[in-house]
């Protein structure tokens, strides 16, 4: 994958309001490259005014264009443009994700494009797959189960993948035939921009697919509030969920998607096959977008028998990685995306230690990366339940490690208090693996492998603190339609 030259790419600076760049008003927000930290661009941030205009002009366009009552097939004909799309400007839309972003260029262009564009082919197939239903009453009735979408849906997504967040969003949502509009992060707000224009070009009504830029407690508060938006499907940490899950509760009683937080075990058992494979996983469990994923595995949970041997190759691999700009067609390892989540990382470390656990490698930033944040694969060893380190989401590359000896103990340490987000189960007993998964309090869990597979029909979505309903699948289609009762008399 060649390099590029960051400051050659052209950034869209603005909200996307009725096909166009609106320019805003009032505070500019400053957005850095979390590679090196230096000055990327200005964006608007948005207030209650102009989240107004945007949903305003996204209801309009839904109502004049037909979205919502077009043929199936014609959204999906558009679905699909929009896809090709996606994969023909993959070169544009990748520079202005790794420019802004932790993701690497090389796996923007090989990962998250291919994925983006999928998950948009995916709903396109969708639109005309999953209808009501007629309903058994008595002989002289009807009776019927009619769906249909909300109107204007709010979505907000997070920093880490911005494309690929935006798909699993826009994806299900236009497909029922909604309009939307959609916040993505501050700090990484451009990429998504050009992903909104391409939908346009594919044929979508300018209109019902707005973005507007800004901060959460502004932009985004004014977003969930706002009167006719209908849903609001949002990524992000725990605490953002439950302050938006009340203010969609206290403003028109709207239902919610929240994927947030993990703190994801890495449940290992002495009979996990070779170790080197295990080894592999487990890291890129925990290290993959520099750590910065909610499904991120940062717990290792293993039995002790297999413990030395799969920590020493923990150690190694941890050792073997570098640091590199996103647009670096070499870099394979991600900077922390800010300095604030950097000193956040480095503070629950240092508090672990504190209380007594090992460091056994990492535990510092990479030097010389300039104004950039790269913190090393960190592993901690000897922590207990309670360790700061294992109860809090660090949201870096930090993998704590405690040993078990029987089944149910290791089933216990995997088991955490709030989160249930996902869990990675690693074993070649199938009676095993399938006891841990009944067990297991989290939406997703991966047996012998850790992290999704292109199979869009697989929901995500998490238990407890981690969140309320499901992204992708089948799931998150049929949650952007309201389904009408219906029972005729004749």
């Amino acid at each position: 994958m060649p390099s590029f030259n960051p400051q050659n790419v052209p950034l869209p600076a603005g909200h996307l309001i009725g096909g166009k760049i609106h320019p805003g008003n009032g505070e500019r927000l400053r957005v850095n490259r979390p590679s090196d930290g230096q000055f990327l661009g200005e964006i608007p941030d948005g207030d209650a005014a102009l989240v107004d205009l945007a949903v305003t002009n996204a209801h309009q366009s839904w109502l004049e264009s037909g979205w919502g009552t077009c043929a199936p097939r014609e959204r999906a004909k558009v679905l699909r443009r929009w896809a090709c799309l996606i994969e023909e400007h993959r070169v544009t839309l990748g520079q202005l994700e790794a420019v802004s972003s932790t993701r690497p260029i090389y796996d923007v262009i090989n990962h998250e494009i291919p994925f983006t564009a999928e998950a948009i082919r995916f709903y396109a197939e969708c639109c005309d797959k999953y209808s009501g239903d007629v309903l058994p009453t008595r002989s002289s009735s009807l009776g019927m189960l009619v769906p249909e979408p909300y109107g204007v849906i709010g979505a907000i997504t997070p920093w880490n993948f911005p494309l690929s967040m935006a798909s699993w969003k826009l994806g299900p949502a236009l497909a029922a035939g909604n309009a939307v509009v959609l916040k993505p992060s501050e700090l990484t707000p451009f990429s998504t921009i050009k992903l909104a224009e391409l939908a346009i070009e594919a044929g979508l009504p300018a209109g019902v697919l707005n973005i507007v830029q800004g901060r959460g407690v502004s932009c985004g508060s004014a977003l969930v509030n706002h009167p006719l938006v209908r849903k609001v499907s949002f990524t992000g940490s725990t605490v953002t969920g439950a302050q938006i899950m009340s203010q969609a509760a206290l403003n028109g009683m709207k239902p919610v998607t929240l994927e947030l937080g993990g703190k994801s075990p890495q449940l290992v058992f002495d009979d996990a096959g070779d170790i080197d494979v295990v080894a592999t996983r487990i890291f890129r469990g925990f290290t993959a977008n520099g750590g910065q994923a909610c499904v991120a595995g940062t717990r290792l949970v293993v039995q002790s028998g297999i413990a030395d041997a799969l920590i020493t190759k923990l150690v190694a691999l941890c050792e073997s990685v570098a640091p590199g700009n996103t647009w670096s067609g070499a870099c394979r390892y991600a900077p922390i995306i800010d300095v604030r989540q950097a000193k956040k990382i480095e503070s629950i470390v240092q508090a672990a230690v504190k209380e007594g656990a090992q460091l056994l490698a990492g535990g510092e930033f990479f030097a010389n990366t300039e104004q950039g944040y790269f913190f090393k694969p960190t592993l901690l060893a000897g922590v207990g339940a309670q360790s700061v380190a294992v109860q809090e989401e660090i949201f870096g590359p930090v993998l704590t490690i405690q040993t078990f000896e029987t089944e149910e103990q290791g089933l216990a340490l995997a088991d955490h208090a709030i989160y249930g987000l996902a869990a990675g189960v690693h074993t070649l007993n199938i009676e095993r693996a399938l006891r841990a998964m009944r067990r297991l309090a989290a939406g997703t869990v991966w047996i012998n492998r850790y992290g999704r597979s292109g199979d869009f029909i697989i929901p995500t979505g998490g238990f407890n603190g981690s969140g309320i309903g499901k992204d992708l699948g089948r799931q998150a289609y049929e949650a952007c339609l309201r389904y009408k009762s219906v029972l005729i008399d004749f």
